[in-house]
């Protein structure tokens, strides 16, 4: 298994929000919110690991709507490596509006598997667990992540 310390980084993903996105309120609907994330989280996972991932979605840890996103908006997904062992990394994710000062709309926590060939869980090809800390914007989704995983 390869080593490295790597600095944290961020995998961007940008959306318009179409009416085939939406709710019969016009914003966006969980279904398609859930979608985008789990996109935005597997992408970030797969660059963080490297041409070796084979991954699947383990478990949604978590995913907080905090404002609707009406239709048209241009909405962008932050989502970086939160947390990572043997076979297992957690991937978080922030929603926000393309306008200057607006806060998140989405915040979330996905995890993924690295699988054999067989469809078992296997050791990341790279490790991971030496990553820099998480930056001040992702305190608060990495306190709760610890608490949703028990770590302490």
């Amino acid at each position: 298994m390869a080593s490295r310390k790597e600095k944290r980084r961020e995998t961007l993903t940008h959306r318009l929000i179409l009416p085939v996105d939406t709710n019969h309120h016009g914003t966006l609907y969980a279904g398609s919110l859930l979608r985008m994330s789990l996109e935005a989280a597997y992408a970030a996972a797969h660059r963080t690991i490297g041409p070796n991932a084979n991954i699947v979605l383990r478990r949604v840890l978590n995913v907080e709507c905090n404002e609707p996103v009406p239709v048209g908006s241009v909405v962008e997904i932050r989502a970086t490596l939160l947390h990572a062992r043997r076979a297992y990394v957690v991937i978080g994710l922030l929603g926000s509006p393309i306008q200057p000062g607006a806060g998140p709309w989405m915040e979330g926590l996905m995890a993924f598997v690295q699988i054999s060939e067989a469809g078992r869980p296997a050791p990341l090809p790279i490790d991971l667990t030496q990553t820099d800390a998480p930056s001040a914007d992702w305190h608060v989704i990495h306190e709760r992540m610890k608490k949703l995983l028990r770590v302490k």
